[in-house]
């Protein structure tokens, strides 16, 4: 699994199962991740990279702040719900 700075990750073990992150850092075999909100870029939760997913790749990485990640998640998670409520 190749997981890099700037990855946006689905946990999948854990409290936190089933939302959305950032990936800020990683370093053996740990990933560092933010969502903006509760968990702050300045503060990422380290994560087992066996317990998260990675969903898509951010394009551009440099400086990410709390703003960008949580417009990031948003975007995402607003352009998945319009292409399922279109398939349906």
């Amino acid at each position: 699994m190749n997981i890099s700075i700037g990855t946006l990750v689905r946990a999948t073990a854990g409290r936190d199962k089933n939302s959305y992150f950032v990936a800020v850092g990683v370093h053996d075999g740990f990933v560092y991740i933010a969502d903006g909100r509760s968990r702050k870029a300045e503060n990422p939760k380290r994560k087992n990279i066996k317990h998260i997913s990675p969903v898509c790749r951010i394009a551009d990485t440099g400086g990410l702040t709390n703003k960008m990640i949580r417009r990031l998640i948003n975007e995402y998670l607003t352009h998945t719900d319009l292409q399922q409520t279109q398939n349906l």
